[in-house]
């Protein structure tokens, strides 16, 4: 069970570099900020990036409802980057907790 546990984490942790760096692309980082967006609403860059997110982890996990919670736990933590301007350090331990926290729930169950 922990060697299963820490394969998911690793796995979760692996996507979420993937989804934030490969996956994002430059005009998605800009845009999704309000006031820096010229194509389209920023809240709709963010959330595509924030589903991008939510779609692994439910992929991964095989529950959608992770899924969704990482969806909205990633836009938040975005938002909240922005709007108090965070290091991209604090932006990605954040993030990374999310994953650590799915994966202790599943432990639970």
């Amino acid at each position: 069970m922990i060697i299963e546990s820490l394969n998911l984490l690793i796995l979760l942790c692996l996507a979420h570099f993937v989804c934030d760096f490969v996956l994002q692309s430059d005009r998605m980082a800009v845009e999704k900020s309000p006031g820096r967006d010229l194509t389209l609403c920023w809240g709709w860059w963010l959330g595509a990036h924030a589903a991008t997110h939510g779609f692994a982890v439910a992929l991964l996990t095989g529950i959608p409802i992770l899924g969704l919670l990482e969806t909205l736990l990633h836009a938040i933590i975005d938002w909240a980057k922005i709007r108090f301007r965070f290091s991209l350090t604090l932006d990605q331990i954040l993030h990374l907790s999310c994953k650590l926290t799915w994966v202790f729930l599943l432990l639970s169950f």
